[in-house]
C-alpha cells in the first residue's frame, strides 16, 4: 500500500468505531501514527488492540469533545510527545440528538447538548489543532458535516443546525488559513452503510436511500478513500470546501 502518511501524526475523533475507525486504520496502514479521541474508553482499547495485532501505530485518548479544556490538553499531549508535531485532524465524533420531533417538542437542554458536542466541540478541536500546526506551516483538518447541514432534515432540528454550523466554520477557517500550508475542509455525507444503519428496519433504510439518486447507501470504503485524499499532501489546493458524499443528492 502507498505510504502517503509516512511518519505523520494524526488525530481521529470518534475513532473507536464506525467511520472514524475505518479512517484511522487507513491512515495507519499508510504510515501515520494515529491517536484515537473517543469518549468510550473500553471500545477504544478494543480498537487499539485490533490495530496492534496488525502491527499498526495507534493509541487512544479518552476525551469528551464537549469539554474545551480536555480537548486542549489532549491535543497538546499528542503534539508534545511527537516533538510538537501534528499533521492531521479528522473529526468524526458527533451525536444525532433528538429525532422525529418538531422544534416545538425539543427542549433547549437537548439543543445545548447537541450543540456542545457537534459544534462547540468542532470549534475547540479545530482551534487547538491549528495552534499545533501553525509552527510548521503544514496541516490537514477534515471535519464531518452532513447532508442535513445543507438541506435540513425534518424532525432533526438540532442535528441539522449544528451540522450547518460545521459547514460555516469550515468556510471561515479555511479562508483564515488559506495563505498557509494548512487546509481546512469538510465532508457532507448522506447515509453511510455502518453497523448502526444495518440495525435500522429495512423500510426506514429504503426511505432514506430513496432520496439518493444512486438509490443506495455510501460505503465505509468510499468515505475512507475521499477522507484520506483530502488529508493527504496531494490535496494542496482545496480549502474551506465541503465535499459531497451523497450519491447525487446534493450537487453543490
Amino acid at each position: 500500500m502507498e505510504k502517503r502518511f509516512e511518519n505523520q501524526i494524526a488525530i481521529v475523533t470518534g475513532g473507536a468505531d464506525g467511520i472514524g475507525r475505518e479512517i484511522a486504520g487507513r491512515l495507519a496502514r499508510e504510515g501515520a501514527r494515529v491517536s484515537l479521541f473517543d469518549v468510550n474508553a473500553a471500545k477504544s482499547a478494543e480498537t487499539c488492540a485490533a490495530f496492534a495485532a496488525e502491527g499498526l501505530s495507534v493509541d487512544a485518548v479518552t476525551v469528551d469533545i464537549a469539554d474545551d479544556a480536555a480537548v486542549k490538553g489532549a491535543i497538546e499531549t499528542v503534539a508534545s510527545r511527537n516533538g510538537g508535531r501534528l499533521d492531521i485532524l479528522v473529526h468524526c465524533a458527533a451525536i444525532v440528538g433528538p429525532t422525529a420531533r418538531r422544534i416545538t417538542e425539543v427542549e433547549v437542554e437537548d439543543f445545548d447538548r447537541t450543540s456542545a458536542i457537534n459544534l462547540r466541540g468542532t470549534f475547540s478541536l479545530t482551534k487547538y489543532a491549528l495552534r499545533a500546526m501553525e509552527s510548521r506551516n503544514y496541516g490537514r483538518i477534515l471535519l464531518f458535516a452532513s447532508i442535513a447541514g445543507k438541506e435540513g432534515n425534518a424532525g432533526m432540528t438540532c442535528y441539522s443546525a449544528t451540522k450547518a454550523g460545521v459547514i460555516g466554520l469550515t468556510k471561515a477557517v479555511g479562508k483564515e488559513f488559506a495563505e498557509t500550508g494548512i487546509t481546512v475542509n469538510a465532508i457532507a455525507p448522506a447515509v453511510i452503510r455502518t453497523a448502526m444503519v444495518d440495525a435500522i428496519p429495512p423500510e426506514q433504510v429504503k426511505y432514506m436511500t430513496d432520496k439518493i439518486p444512486m438509490k443506495r447507501c455510501g460505503t465505509l470504503d468510499e468515505v475512507t478513500a475521499l477522507s484520506c485524499w483530502i488529508v493527504s499532501p496531494e490535496a494542496s489546493f482545496n480549502t474551506g470546501f465541503t465535499f459531497d458524499l451523497t450519491g447525487g443528492r446534493a450537487v453543490y
